[in-house]
Parts: C-alpha cells; sequence; structure tokens
C-alpha cells in the first residue's frame, strides 16, 4: 500500500498521516488569509463609523443573524468551490462587527498599545494550544460537549450582560471566554492533528472563532483594566 492508514485508539479515525498533514496545512494557510478581510473590516467600519449604532439589542440582534447566517452557508458549501469565498465574506462581517470595539479602545490614549498587546497576546495563546496539539498523545474528543456546554452559558451571560450593561460582568465574561476558547482551540487542533477534522474551511472555522474569541475578549479585559484617557 503507498498510504498507511493509521487508527488511533479511541478516536478510531482511520485518517492517513498525510491526509491530516495536508488539512492541517491548508487551515493554517487559510486562516492566515482570513486576517486580511477582518482586518479590512475592522478598518472600514472605524473610518467611517457604520457600526456606531449597533448598540444594545440592536447590535445583538444583527450580529447573531449575520454570524448564524454566514456559519450555516460555510457548512452548506464547504465542500464547493464557493467554500473558501462565503468564509472570507465571513470573516470581513467579523471584522466590521469588532470595529466598533477597536473604535472604543482607540480612544484611549494607549489604544494602539491595547489592540498590539491583545493581538500578542492572542498569537501567543495560539502557538501554546498549537505546541500542546502536537504532543499531546490522548485522545480528547471527549473535551467537545463540556466545551459546548460552557460556550452556551457564556453566550447566554453575554446576552444578558448587553442589557443589564454591568462592567464586572463584562469582566467575567472575558475571563471566561478566555479559557474556554483557548480550550477549544486546543481541542479544534488535536481534531485536525488526530484526523476527526478532514474538511480544512470547517476547521479554519472553528480556530477562526477561537481565535477571534480570545482576542476580542483580550482586548475588553484590557480596554476595561487598562485604558487610559489621558
Amino acid at each position: 500500500m503507498n498510504e498507511q492508514v493509521t487508527t488511533l485508539g479511541s478516536a478510531g479515525y482511520g485518517v492517513s498521516q498525510q491526509e491530516r498533514n495536508r488539512v492541517l496545512r491548508n487551515t493554517y494557510w487559510l486562516l492566515a488569509l482570513s486576517l486580511i478581510p477582518t482586518v479590512l473590516g475592522a478598518w472600514l467600519g472605524v473610518a467611517t463609523g457604520m457600526t456606531r449604532a449597533l448598540t444594545g439589542g440592536v447590535g445583538l440582534i444583527v450580529f447573531m443573524v449575520g454570524a448564524f447566517g454566514f456559519m450555516f452557508a460555510i457548512e452548506k458549501t464547504k465542500h464547493s468551490a464557493a467554500g473558501v469565498p462565503v468564509l472570507l465574506a465571513f470573516t470581513f462581517f467579523m471584522g466590521l462587527m469588532l470595529s466598533r470595539l477597536i473604535g472604543m479602545i482607540l480612544g484611549f490614549s494607549n489604544g494602539t498599545q491595547l489592540i498590539m498587546t491583545a493581538f500578542a497576546g492572542t498569537a501567543g495563546v495560539f502557538f501554546v494550544m498549537a505546541m500542546l496539539a502536537t504532543v499531546i498523545k490522548r485522545d480528547l474528543s471527549g473535551m467537545g460537549k463540556f466545551l459546548f456546554v460552557g460556550a452556551l452559558v457564556l453566550m447566554v451571560g453575554a446576552i444578558i450582560n448587553v442589557f443589564v450593561g454591568s462592567t464586572a460582568g463584562m469582566m467575567a465574561i472575558s475571563m471566561l471566554a478566555i479559557g474556554i476558547f483557548s480550550a477549544y482551540m486546543l481541542y479544534d487542533l488535536k481534531q485536525i492533528i488526530d484526523g476527526g477534522e478532514t474538511n480544512y474551511i470547517s476547521a479554519t472555522l472553528a480556530l477562526y472563532l477561537d481565535l477571534f474569541n480570545v482576542f476580542q475578549s483580550l482586548l475588553a479585559l484590557l480596554g476595561i483594566m487598562g485604558g487610559d484617557r489621558d
């Protein structure tokens, strides 16, 4: 046989090492590419101020409808040529949605520094999780259901806090989100490495959401704790 298929313990995915490496490589390339429309969307939102009016319930509805609509479209097109453009359109939309927070942070005298710190922190988390995913031999597929429950609880808490407007609540939600989505990052990377995820568009979507949520939460936390208006 030219291609040996390796079955992994309890995971039993039966995906060749060559295929896993191909999916991981394509995922990394597409993930890097997806950052470009995100930056463009964030820049456009800050430059035009088009997302400033998206506050409270209105902003929540626009975000939820747009994000879940795009994610549904990505899952429907992930096996076709339309999958990558739809994913990139989604990342542009997410950049637009992020622009309101970025605009608020840029209102601080040290806003640029806070954004760079959040970016460096997110990159650091990704590097650590990627390293862990390559050295951990244990099957982590069982983490998925616990992380999903945690993400649901987090989403409910975030929705409630949109209407409550508690700074302490925002800090708690941000810290919890950093922990949950850092763990999700490890889980998603391990799924690719172990052969549990074989579609690089789905894999990119999962990792992009992990990175986006960690970055957004770090930025919000830094803005609350370290924003300087002097």
